[in-house]
């Protein structure tokens, strides 16, 4: 097996965990300010007053899984992307179906009686909070898949024809170009659809929310500008004796 086929099965299997694992630990809601160790900013968007930096735990996965894409985007082409992506949401899919499963398994009575306190001795029911944390709601899920599906086409083509416009010049402007676009279509679509078609959120409030979303992604997609340029240098120095520039892919994806 080839160095650059390595370098692919690498790159898949990393971009499917992620994009995996991003969808699961997606369910937590956590203070962003509490971390940076700051008071909650109440910031007002669109009328909507008092929105913090709550943000899913999805978000700390998603950006690994965009750059992961645009470095299959280079050495592999868009096709490639696009083909990856599919069948990471059909995983997704059999993923979420098995875990759907699970939830509706009877629960031992042993495994009730164990846990029904929790470590401060307050009142515990184990399967039910195992059933809403891993019972993403149908909103939740189509939202999710089709915003990640969404937003890969537009990141694969993007991040083309950013590459084509400067000669294959400039590996963080189409890297952050593709991101900045197709991370402002996937923050929209997935509240738009979870929260506004399938549930009770006042288009504003998608819109405000989806705001915070978008600038914490484009500025942890800013920040990782330099892990972007090291990992090619990895990649480069890898492949080295099989090719010496990055469009000489495994396959003919363009």
């Amino acid at each position: 097996m080839t160095k650059k086929n390595n370098l692919y099965i690498i790159l898949f299997g990393f971009f499917l965990t992620n994009a995996l694992l991003a969808e699961l630990i997606g369910v937590k809601i956590f203070s962003l300010e509490s971390i940076l160790g700051l008071q909650p900013l109440s910031l007002s968007i669109f009328g909507i007053d008092n929105l913090s930096l709550n943000l899913s735990a999805g978000v700390i996965l998603w950006p690994i899984v965009f750059i992961v894409s645009d470095i299959i985007n280079e050495y592999f082409g868009p096709k490639t992307v696009m083909k990856i992506s599919y069948i990471t949401a059909s995983l997704i899919c059999f993923a979420f179906l098995v875990v759907y499963t699970a939830t509706k398994l009877p629960p031992a009575d042993f495994w009730i009686k164990l846990n029904q306190k929790d470590n401060i001795g307050n009142d515990f029911n184990i399967n039910y909070a195992y059933s809403l944390l891993f019972g993403q709601g149908l909103g939740i899920i189509i939202g999710s898949l089709i915003a990640f599906l969404v937003g890969q086409l537009i990141d694969a083509v993007v991040f083309q024809k950013i590459k084509k416009l400067t000669k294959n010049k400039f590996i963080w402007l189409r890297a952050t170009g593709s991101t900045i676009v197709s991370q402002l279509i996937d923050s929209f679509v997935v509240l738009t659809i979870a929260f506004y078609v399938f549930g009770n959120w006042s288009f504003h409030l998608v819109l405000a929310v989806g705001i915070i979303n978008f600038i914490y992604k484009i500025t942890i997609s800013l920040v990782m500008i330099p892990v972007l340029y090291g990992l090619h240098f990895i990649i480069d120095s890898y492949i080295s004796n099989e090719t010496t520039h990055p469009t000489n892919k495994l396959s003919d994806n363009e």
